[in-house]
């Protein structure tokens, strides 16, 4: 019987910048879809 264990301790100041970096992420995520969205209401009006 082999038992692993992995534990990544994380600081508070880790953990803000986690999140900082996931916000430009959503960020970035939400841009692209509003310019996909907007190049496909144009090409429906076409």
């Amino acid at each position: 019987m082999h038992i692993r264990i992995n534990v990544e301790e994380r600081t508070p100041a880790d953990s803000a910048a986690g999140e900082t970096k996931r916000d430009e992420k959503d960020q970035i995520i939400a841009a692209c879809v509003e310019q996909v969205m907007e190049i496909l209401s144009k090409k429906e009006e076409r």
